[in-house]
């Protein structure tokens, strides 16, 4: 009965993904408030009941009744989180709201299914980091002298990047965090605020050739330190960043092709200096050669979303403890397999959707120091969606960089938080400036 009840649920759970997908799109075609409050409230109920049939698998396979309290305990979260947004800011992008609550359904899913116990500390991670960062949308609102602290933002960037460089832990090759009493820290998850801060003060004050140089030069020093640290993906990240700012900022066309060169020379000379670089650019080209050793991990990848194919396994009917790290760099591998590919292209959707309103607001905003910071986290968040998604589907080498709100990891919840809380203090910002026009 079980088997059967499981084999029910796969279906069931991709069509409730696929619905709320739609339903995330179709959003963006509403222009009154009441039908779009009327699909948010479509889109919360296909996420709960999406959430209600994944816990009932969960409770079933595992026979654990700790899974009936922790289930309870993310529907009370759901609820307050949802509720308190629109009661404390009521002019809330609604869409984003649903898209990081959905996000982390399928985290909290997942990670219940590959471990219990990291499940419960990633909750209260999330919890924690949802409290702390309440206060983002008022503070965006309230503080006009953002702009000012340009330099501030790029030498306090640079500093703590300089710090992990110096003294960070070392993890698969790369020094990434460091850590105080027992936790662990990754830094350069919030230097890519202060770094798009820095980028948007610097050139909402001019963008002339000396700015731009002297500008270019401290975005240099940051990707140098990341890739000293052996941390290429966030220097990736940063890098396509800075030339998306730059040319968003100057219309400059020249600025836009140096970025490109400048960026194919410095991948070429990355894979010359750093084995663990053509390591992975070996197992990316030809994973089956050496599936033992350097191409365990992506071929574990590859089987586990080939296995899956469109429908999935069903929770707990596949086998994705196999792929090394699953819960952080290659959790999508885990996505695909036992919920399907159906399910994993709606999850890249989703986090499509939410570029699509950081572009929209990045584009309705007058003030170039807010529209830059809009286009800068969203590209940020689209450049480590492609590159996490892009990693585990073999289309691009492995960068290691984890995916927003559903990988495993403290402070990658914490920086979505933020990201997420500044983009809904500008869109905040927007709307008061439509009524009052």
């Amino acid at each position: 009965m079980v088997n059967v009840v499981i084999e029910v649920s796969r279906y069931l759970m991709i069509l409730l993904m696929a619905v709320y997908t739609y339903l995330g799109f179709h959003f963006f075609r509403c222009h009154e408030d009441w039908q779009r409050d009327r699909i948010g409230t479509w889109q919360n109920a296909a996420m709960f009941l999406l959430h209600f049939v994944a816990y009932v698998i969960l409770y079933l396979k595992s026979e654990d009744e700790r899974m009936v309290l922790f289930y309870i305990a993310q529907v009370i979260f759901f609820l307050a989180y949802i509720g308190l947004f629109r009661l404390i800011y009521p002019r809330v992008s609604q869409v984003l709201v649903n898209h990081v609550c959905m996000l982390l359904t399928v985290g909290f899913v997942i990670m219940a299914r590959l471990s219990f116990d990291k499940a419960v500390r990633q909750f209260i991670i999330v919890a924690v980091s949802s409290l702390v960062t309440w206060a983002v949308p008022f503070l965006i609102n309230r503080f006009w002298q953002l702009a000012d602290f340009a330099w501030v933002y790029g030498g306090v960037g640079l500093a703590l990047l300089a710090v992990v460089w110096m003294i960070g832990n070392n993890s698969y090759g790369a020094q990434l965090s460091l850590s105080f009493g027992g936790f662990s820290c990754q830094p350069s998850e919030f230097v890519k605020l202060t770094y798009v801060f820095f980028v948007a003060a610097a050139f909402y004050r001019s963008t002339d050739f000396k700015t731009v140089a002297a500008v270019t030069a401290m975005a240099v020093a940051h990707v140098l330190v990341l890739v000293l640290s052996k941390d290429l993906g966030s220097a990736l990240i940063f890098f396509v960043t800075y030339v998306a700012m730059l040319f968003v900022a100057t219309s400059n066309w020249f600025y836009l092709g140096s970025g490109i060169a400048a960026g194919c020379a410095a991948s070429y000379l990355a894979y010359q200096m750093f084995a663990h670089v053509r390591t992975r650019v070996a197992a990316w080209l030809d994973p089956w050669s050496d599936i033992d050793n350097r191409g365990y991990q992506i071929t574990q990848s590859l089987f586990a979303i080939g296995t899956g194919g469109w429908f999935g396994m069903g929770l707990y009917q596949g086998m994705p403890y196999k792929i090394p790290v699953v819960e952080k760099d290659f959790i999508f591998a885990a996505v695909s397999e036992e919920l399907g590919g159906c399910f994993a292209v709606c999850v890249v959707l989703i986090c499509l959707g939410c570029f699509l309103q950081f572009m929209l607001i990045a584009s309705d905003m007058q003030a170039l120091f807010y529209k830059l910071i809009a286009f800068g986290l969203g590209m940020e968040y689209a450049v480590q969606v492609f590159l996490t998604v892009g990693g585990v589907t073999k289309f691009i080498p492995s960068t290691g960089v984890t995916l927003p709100f559903i990988s495993y990891g403290g402070s990658s919840i914490l920086s979505s938080f933020l990201l997420f809380g500044v983009i809904q203090g500008l869109y905040i910002l927007k709307k008061k400036d439509e009524e009052e026009e």
